[in-house]
């Protein structure tokens, strides 16, 4: 019985589980770990931050999920990895050997300590739960005695999209509050990489809500003495574990995989989504998650020896739709670019789309 594990509770091993609900190769038996049952998407996370969303309404369960796939379930995180002898470790010092490994553990941040002000990470995921609650109530609280400023520090998507969210999920909570915004990048574009429209929306979205955006500045130390809560929503950074675990890595600690998803040095390990670096690299966004997932899916069952490998092909040009937090949203793809209300809609029917598809009922979930 080959053992496939999977680690990290990501959007491309949701699809895996999905398949093996209705199709487990013959001869394996399959393993998740991660610290998190409820894995967020993230496409709906600043819905969520906004208050547009209950939690559950934007999470995969996978605890649920990985029943009806008849696998089996581990709440821990890993720590290390032994690709030598095929052994992982897991934070509860619990050791679990593979045959096959699949990472799927996404990336992290490292802002810097400010005792003084509430930071919140929008990285990783599965912990922003906890820190954001705490955050809001602190916010809060400062509202509805005087004005609060909210400073994002990154120019791309979460950053725009994380400081909007908290506007408008701090003004719902205190109507009569005075929210100032501030957004601070070291980049000289705002969300760069998108249709060249989508960044003029997004500058006169900011421009309506008298914001403050510094543009090719770096992180002040002194900043956070300014704002009473700071989103770090910086350039992904990998986990600890990745520079250290005996694979072939990028500078930044990335996985390096080929066409088939797998470790150019240890073809029994693969790696999808943030964790991962193609060869020519490729933005850390979610999207390339959930489009590698059928892949990975059909690559495993190949390395069990049921069929042929198929490459994984980046889509040449990204859909982007970004949540403005008050049920508009603005829509990038190639030079295309839209804004308003209608853009949210279709945004929000893809999204609970998505979370749709991964849903199990009970019964399949025994």
């Amino acid at each position: 019985m080959k053992r496939v594990v999977l680690v990290g509770a990501g959007h491309a091993h949701a699809q895996v589980l999905k398949d093996w609900c209705t199709s487990p190769p013959a001869g394996a038996e399959l393993w998740v770990v991660s610290p998190h049952a409820l894995a967020p998407y993230s496409g709906m996370v600043p819905g969520w931050l906004a208050g547009l969303y209950r939690y559950e309404d934007i999470c995969i369960d996978f605890a649920a999920l990985t029943a009806a796939a008849g696998a089996h379930w581990v709440a821990d995180e890993l720590v290390a990895l032994d690709p030598a002898h095929r052994r992982l470790t897991l934070g509860s010092g619990r050791q679990l050997d593979y045959d096959l490994l699949s990472l799927n553990v996404g990336s992290t941040l490292r802002p810097p300590p400010s005792p003084a002000v509430p930071v919140l990470a929008l990285r990783p995921l599965g912990e922003l739960r906890l820190r954001w609650e705490a955050a809001l109530a602190t916010i809060t609280r400062i509202a509805a005695v005087r004005p609060v400023t909210v400073t994002a520090v990154g120019g791309g998507a979460a950053g725009f999209e994380a400081l909007l969210a908290v506007r408008q999920r701090v003004r719902k909570m205190q109507p009569r509050s005075t929210v100032h915004l501030s957004l601070v990048s070291t980049g000289v574009e705002l969300l760069p990489g998108m249709a060249p429209g989508a960044a003029g929306h997004a500058r006169r979205t900011l421009t309506s809500l008298q914001a403050t955006v510094q543009l090719g500045k770096r992180f002040d130390e002194a900043l956070p003495a300014a704002t009473d809560l700071m989103l770090w929503a910086t350039g992904a950074e990998s986990h600890d574990w990745q520079r250290a675990c005996g694979l072939a890595v990028s500078a930044p600690g990335w996985i390096r995989i080929d066409r088939h998803l797998r470790s150019i040095s240890h073809p029994e390990v693969y790696a999808t989504g943030d964790c991962a670096a193609w060869e020519q690299p490729l933005p850390k966004a979610g999207v390339f998650a959930v489009r590698m997932g059928p892949v990975l899916s059909h690559n495993l069952c190949a390395a069990l020896g049921t069929q042929a490998p198929v490459p994984y092909t980046p889509q040449r040009r990204v859909l982007s739709l970004l949540a403005t937090g008050d049920r508009r949203a603005i829509a990038s793809w190639g030079r295309w670019s839209a804004e308003g209300a209608w853009v949210w809609r279709w945004k929000d029917r893809i999204d609970r789309g998505f979370i749709e598809r991964f849903k199990v009922t009970p019964l399949a979930a025994n």
